[in-house]
């Protein structure tokens, strides 16, 4: 009888909801991006927030430089239970086909554009995510994106012709630059600053806190300032997790995850003049490129996201409704 009753108190023990243990409850948040980038300065603050606010229910731990993997092995592990944040960002738009309008050039106008979207179509993204197991609990950044490479300036999209160019793993931005005239190569961000060294690739296409913070200046001879997309990046947890935590814990969590956003876009901000400064004096050439010239060649990835994304063109008309000036 003694040995039954220890084998049904053990059982459980394994049954009970994660609230049983909240005390020594750690939540892992692995993300991509290394030291002295957006993305560290961001998963920080929501740690440092959400520590003070949870106390000893729960701590989150952070790990950057793609120490738990890359966006897309995050996003198994998060379903798996072996993280429990993630902060993806381009690679949503391979996750669910809505997140894919993010992915439009210069549909992103400014941040107060981003925050207005986020008010008025956050449900839209929100139960995209559910849809495919996952939870958005907060909107950060990876901000806006310029082209960096070895072969020369590019102020058109006809300077791009040949180019072999380091994308996301993202559908649209390879279509996008397919278009431009560029020889787009998906690869993990990891692999990128090797791949420049050696010649592997011409260039890439990042917002300047990881450039500089993954240190392509020392690798690259131009940049050039397009800002062809805006890259929100979304704190992610997979539903089945999620719903497993304790109550308040969510509640701790969800406030940060808007409370953190404030410090994100200020101190995105802040390093877009820095790191360009930064990247300047590293002896990278700087150019601006002719924006309306990549906006006329963008028509036709508009079309083809309004016709073949259910929703599509709704949305692109949603979004760009909610820019300021419209």
């Amino acid at each position: 009888m003694k040995l039954k009753a220890t084998i049904l108190a053990s059982a459980a023990a394994i049954a009970m909801p994660l609230a049983a243990s909240a005390a020594d409850l750690t939540l892992r948040f692995g993300h991509v991006g290394n030291p002295g980038s957006l993305f560290e300065a961001s998963v920080n603050a929501f740690a440092e927030c959400a520590n003070g606010k949870l106390g000893d229910r729960a701590e989150v731990q952070t790990f950057g430089s793609s120490q738990l993997g890359n966006d897309r092995e995050l996003l198994q592990k998060l379903k798996l239970g072996q993280v429990d944040f993630s902060l993806p960002s381009s690679v949503m738009s391979s996750v669910a086909p809505e997140f894919g309008v993010f992915e439009m050039p210069y549909i992103v106008q400014d941040r107060d554009h981003m925050r207005a979207i986020q008010a008025e179509l956050g449900d839209t993204f929100q139960e995209a995510a559910m849809g495919e197991g996952y939870r958005i609990i907060g909107y950060f950044e990876n901000g806006f994106r310029h082209i960096t490479n070895n072969v020369r300036p590019i102020n058109t999209p006809e300077d791009l012709q040949g180019v072999k160019l380091r994308t996301p793993n993202g559908e649209w931005r390879v279509k996008m630059f397919q278009l431009y005239g560029a020889n787009p190569t998906p690869m993990s961000f990891s692999e990128v600053f090797t791949a420049l060294q050696t010649n592997v690739i011409d260039g890439q296409e990042n917002p300047y806190a990881q450039i500089a913070s993954a240190k392509f200046q020392e690798v690259q001879e131009y940049l050039s300032i397009t800002g062809h997309v805006y890259t929100p990046a979304y704190v992610l947890v997979a539903e089945s997790r999620w719903q497993r935590l304790p109550e308040d814990v969510r509640a701790d969590l969800e406030a940060c995850g808007s409370e953190t956003q404030d410090f994100v876009y200020d101190h995105a901000a802040k390093l877009e003049e820095e790191l360009l400064q930064v990247i300047r004096d590293a002896g990278v050439a700087v150019n601006e490129a002719d924006n309306a010239a990549f906006i006329e060649a963008s028509a036709p990835i508009y079309e083809e996201f309004a016709t073949t994304v259910e929703g599509g063109a709704e949305l692109i008309e949603s979004i760009q409704s909610l820019a300021s000036g419209s």
